[in-house]
């Protein structure tokens, strides 16, 4: 582990895939309308009140998640009323799915109260819990002391 470990203080961080990650969507309000668009919110004041959010915060924020290529606003309108935008997750914003899948299930497991969760999440085909895990791609489960952390094409040193 030593060895790894010093290995490990000559790479930079500069093109770390979660730094990077963290600044596109590494605030509350970011996750929780990217939740929100998960479930199947479309509209924009839904989206302000369902995350809890002003309406300033959600309008910068929706913005920041449709240039990051998160979401696509879409044109829509009501009989008698104006044309607004509705926001849709883009396939950049659906591959980020099971990292909030993972994210409620630890927050299942640690951070609800005594009277469990707000909402369960389960495979609408056959109904059964639907459940984040690491797998390789051959297809094996992977306990988080056989993972291992290796220099990647990306990487640069310190």
């Amino acid at each position: 582990m030593t060895d790894f470990l010093a290995q490990r203080d000559a790479w930079s961080t500069a093109n770390c895939s979660i730094a990077r990650a963290l600044d596109v969507v590494g605030n509350r309000t970011a996750l929780l309308l990217l939740r929100e668009a998960s479930f199947g919110t479309r509209r924009f004041d839904d989206f302000a009140r369902r995350a809890g959010v002003s309406e300033p915060v959600a309008a910068a924020r929706l913005k920041q998640l449709v240039a990051d290529g998160l979401l696509e606003r879409r044109p829509y309108r009501e009989p008698g009323q104006r044309t607004r935008d509705e926001y849709l997750l883009t396939a950049k914003g659906r591959d980020l799915l099971p990292v909030l899948a993972a994210l409620r299930q630890w927050g299942d497991a640690y951070a609800v109260d005594d009277t469990g969760p707000s909402v369960t999440v389960t495979h609408r085909d056959c109904g059964a819990a639907v459940q984040v895990r690491l797998r390789c791609d051959v297809g094996h489960d992977v306990p988080p002391d056989e993972v291992a952390v290796l220099p990647g094409p990306g990487l640069r040193k310190a």
